[in-house]
């Protein structure tokens, strides 16, 4: 049963790279069917959520994982203790309103880091948030600059504050949403790899994959949000799981940047073909860069074995106008054969 609009969960956090933008073009290629359902970059969680408000998920079991602790410990604490972190979060919000990016700095550096550094001390197992954690960082994440989670060699959060007049940076209904939506007996949150998938997804998945973009231009260095950064050898990693995925049977559906380095690995690739994935090149608007007068439309790689669903593709086209046979794709796409 799809939920009203009224009910839908946004995303709880901004993401370098989220997808609610492109979501009318990520949709004609929701699978009909499918067995678990798989998001190894959780990120902001876009994806997942539409799914969620669209009634999709409500027979599958869900594993959500991303290589960012800091990301799945938040979620993990929101899930868990929602009130707490709603509490927490007037209070940040009622501070900001009185002391502006003071506020923020303070935070950031006083409070925020120094918890985040004993917590990563004290649990070998992994990182663990405190419902005040949680609330900061979301603080941080809705009051920093472009939404950016960027970490220093030494492990410090260090965005700086951003340029908003009256950021929301709490909002209890979809906290409660969200926190619904992650409590799910069904629904498994995990920090963890994305190879993780290749010893446990099986045939008849849907893997959404959405990993850090490779840059466009040698000054677009947005994508390292984890210590280890995510570069050229992580992205042809990927690229060979993503193969070794669709071969198996699973229903895989890939984002990415537009540069040469991933056209290369993709686009030119034998393999891609061969295990039926095929590229195609959305329009997407470029949040992220220094100046912003280079702002704007740009081109997207979706990647994918599933078949697109041809009456969304229709309704995606609406009024502009019918194209050409075969030459145009969802949300303005052109198809790109390896």
């Amino acid at each position: 049963m799809i939920e009203p609009a009224s009910e839908r969960v946004r995303p709880l956090l901004k993401w370098a790279g989220g997808k609610r933008q492109l979501l009318p073009s990520i949709r004609p290629f929701y699978p009909a069917s499918f067995n678990t359902y798989w998001e190894p970059f959780l990120g902001s969680g876009a994806v997942f959520f539409d799914l969620y408000g669209a009634g999709r998920l409500a027979e599958h079991a869900v594993i959500l994982l991303d290589n960012n602790a800091d990301l799945i410990a938040c979620y993990d604490t929101v899930r868990r203790t929602p009130s707490p972190v709603i509490a927490a979060l007037h209070r940040l919000a009622d501070e900001q309103r009185q002391r502006g990016s003071a506020h923020y700095y303070d935070v950031r550096d006083r409070r925020f880091n120094p918890a985040r550094l004993r917590r990563a001390r004290s649990n070998g197992s992994g990182l663990r948030y405190t419902a005040e954690m949680a609330a900061m960082l979301i603080y941080l994440n809705r009051t920093g600059f472009n939404g950016l989670f960027r970490l220093n060699a030494t492990g410090a959060f260090n965005v700086p504050a951003g340029r908003y007049q009256a950021p929301k940076i709490c909002d209890p209904e979809n906290i409660r949403r969200v926190a619904a939506a992650l409590n799910r007996p069904s629904v498994k949150l995990m920090h963890a790899d994305f190879d993780c998938m290749l010893s446990n997804a099986s045939a008849g998945d849907f893997i959404y994959i959405d990993p850090p973009y490779a840059p466009l231009s040698r000054t677009a260095h947005f994508t390292s949000y984890t210590a280890g950064g995510f570069g050229r050898d992580e992205q042809r990693r990927l690229r060979d799981v993503t193969v070794q995925l669709a071969r198996r049977g699973c229903q895989v559906l890939l984002s990415n940047s537009t540069a040469t380095e991933i056209a290369d690995l993709y686009e030119q690739s034998r393999e891609v073909n061969e295990a039926g994935l095929r590229c195609y090149r959305i329009p997407a608007r470029r949040a992220i860069n220094s100046k912003a007068t280079n702002r704007g439309p740009v081109m997207e790689f979706l990647i994918t074995n599933i078949p697109r669903d041809e009456s969304r593709d229709a309704d995606q086209r609406g009024s502009r106008g019918s194209d050409r046979p075969g030459d145009r794709q969802p949300g303005g796409a052109r198809l790109v054969e390896g």
